[in-house]
C-alpha cells in the first residue's frame, strides 16, 4: 500500500499577522494527514495579532506554534517544497515574489484585512470572526477538491476560480 502523498500549502501575505496565519491554523487542522500547512509575510510585522489567537483558540485551534515570520524562509534551501502557494491579501498579490521551487500551483484568495478593522473591541472581534468563517469555507472546498484527479492546468483553473468565489456562499 503507498502512502499518501501530504501536500504543503504556504498562505502568504504582508503582515503575517492574521489571514495567512488564520489560514495556516485552519488547513493544518482540517487538512491534517492530507496537507501541511505554513504562513509568512513580505513585511512580517513580528508576532501574531492577539485578536487572531484569540479568535483561533476560541474555534478549538492549537496557537501554541504559531508566529510571524518572513517568507524569506520558505524560499531558502531547505525549506520545505510547497505544492501550493496562496496569496491572502491584496497587498501581497501585487508584490513581487520570490521564485519558489518545485513550481507550486499558485492563486490569490483576497480577504479584507480583519487587522485593519477599525471599531469597538466586540465590532473588531467580530470582524475576525466573519474573515475567519470566510477563510475556513474556503479552505474547506480546497481540501475537497480531488487533487489527484486534475491535471495541473484544471486544478489551477478551479484554485484561481475559488479566489472569485463569493463569501457570502
Amino acid at each position: 500500500m503507498s502512502e499518501q502523498k501530504i501536500y504543503n500549502v504556504l498562505f502568504l501575505c504582508t503582515g503575517n499577522s492574521a489571514r495567512s496565519v488564520i489560514a495556516e491554523a485552519i488547513l493544518n487542522r482540517d487538512g491534517a494527514g492530507h496537507f501541511r500547512a505554513f504562513s509568512a509575510g513580505s513585511q512580517p510585522k513580528g508576532m501574531v495579532h492577539p485578536v487572531t489567537i484569540d479568535t483561533l483558540a476560541r474555534m478549538g485551534h492549537d496557537v501554541s506554534g504559531l508566529r510571524s515570520k518572513s517568507w524569506d524562509e520558505f524560499a531558502e534551501a531547505g525549506a520545505p517544497l510547497m505544492d501550493f502557494i496562496f496569496t491572502v491579501c491584496d497587498n501581497a498579490a501585487g508584490e513581487t515574489c520570490p521564485v519558489w521551487p518545485g513550481q507550486p500551483i499558485t492563486a490569490h484568495w483576497g480577504f479584507e484585512d480583519p487587522a485593519a478593522f477599525q471599531g469597538s473591541d466586540a465590532e473588531v472581534r467580530l470582524k475576525f470572526a466573519e474573515i475567519y468563517g470566510q477563510i475556513e469555507r474556503r479552505i474547506g472546498i480546497f481540501i475537497n477538491l480531488p487533487l489527484a484527479a486534475l491535471d495541473r492546468l484544471a486544478l489551477e483553473r478551479r484554485l484561481r476560480a475559488l479566489g472569485h468565489a463569493p463569501e457570502h456562499v
